[in-house]
């Protein structure tokens, strides 16, 4: 008799190999819900938790409620960070929410259990798929349709993706199936259509899963080619920023193609300044460089969260506009 495959949630943790002990972002949903549940049950006594209560909706308290409630019943440590995530001119609040919940996440763990190295989030295939429709909707470039990693470094932490290859209603129906029934907490803003994301969920992804039944296979396939096409750009950046100097000189900038410029530049500023440009803007520094072919030839322009001007033979990028005397007339 043939042995019964196992589930996806419970394949995906067999693929996941963490340091130990290891922590699991916990929001409450159900994603979240049955990666903690599936982990501790998976690595008893291994697992800790972090729930951040952005308080920007009336359901938050029952979020932190609910997290409370099931780390207690799973004797799972938890540690509850509150943010404010105020967003900057130009930036969406959303934006601002996720890298304040990132912020919380790595500043939790590191305060609270020293000894943990890595963090699980619980994002699954169909938040993949909406991530890469986002990207392509905006005209995104190789960054945006690698989409989100399964695993990458930032904070001196690890961070893991393991549900990717995991349906979200696989997630659900999992939880459905335990003994117990576990319960979770369901996002009110989840069904606002004025939100991208869920238009694509609501609409997109069914029509989807009627044309093309193996969808997030094949669009994980092509985010997955597009991130390694990325890691390779990246190292051909580096060495060109190597070749161009920090900051870059402005001649080793011009013997380089305009593709490779453009490459080199996005790297400097990304690397050095945590700022990403525009494609206008980009385009526009591209035209400056091009044209610096005089000693007096002045850069001055707006590039992501600062600017770019030119500083004898290099470029220069600074957070906020320098202030320059006033000239005699």
């Amino acid at each position: 008799m043939a042995k019964p495959s196992a589930h996806p949630l419970e394949q995906a943790l067999a693929d996941f190999s963490p340091g130990l002990p290891f922590a699991v972002a916990l929001s409450g949903g159900a994603d979240s819900t049955a990666l903690l549940l599936a982990c501790a049950q998976r690595w008893p006594g291994q697992v800790r938790a972090v729930h951040i209560h952005h308080g920007l909706q009336d359901a938050a308290d029952t979020f932190e409620a609910h997290c409370r409630d099931l780390c207690q019943q799973l004797n799972v440590p938890l540690a509850v960070r509150r943010v404010h995530a105020g967003h900057a001119p130009g930036q969406s609040p959303e934006d601002a929410a996720r890298k304040a919940r990132y912020a919380a996440l790595a500043e939790s763990v590191q305060s609270e259990w020293p000894d943990v190295q890595d963090i699980a989030l619980a994002q699954h295939a169909d938040d993949q798929v909406e991530t890469l429709l986002i990207a392509l909707s905006r005209g995104a470039g190789l960054p945006g349709l690698a989409s989100m990693p399964a695993q990458w470094m930032r904070q001196g932490l690890n961070w893991h993706r393991p549900c990717l290859t995991v349906p979200g209603a696989a997630l659900r129906e999992w939880l459905k199936e335990q003994a117990h029934t576990q319960s979770w907490v369901e996002d009110p803003s989840n069904t606002d259509e004025r939100y991208t994301r869920n238009r694509i969920r609501a609409r997109v992804l069914p029509a989807l899963s009627e044309a093309l039944p193996a969808f997030r296979e094949t669009f994980a396939r092509s985010a997955a080619h597009a991130a390694e096409a990325q890691e390779v750009l990246n190292e051909v950046a580096a060495q060109d920023l190597a070749r161009v100097g920090v900051p870059p000189r402005i001649q080793a900038l011009q013997q380089l193609s305009r593709a490779r410029q453009a490459l080199v530049l996005r790297h400097w500023l990304r690397q050095h300044h945590a700022t990403t440009p525009s494609t206008a803007q980009l385009h526009e520094l591209l035209d400056q460089v091009a044209a610096c072919t005089t000693r007096g030839h002045r850069v001055h322009l707006k590039v992501g969260q600062g600017f770019v001007e030119r500083k004898a033979h290099h470029l220069a990028w600074t957070g906020q506009e320098s202030v320059r005397p006033m000239g005699t007339i």
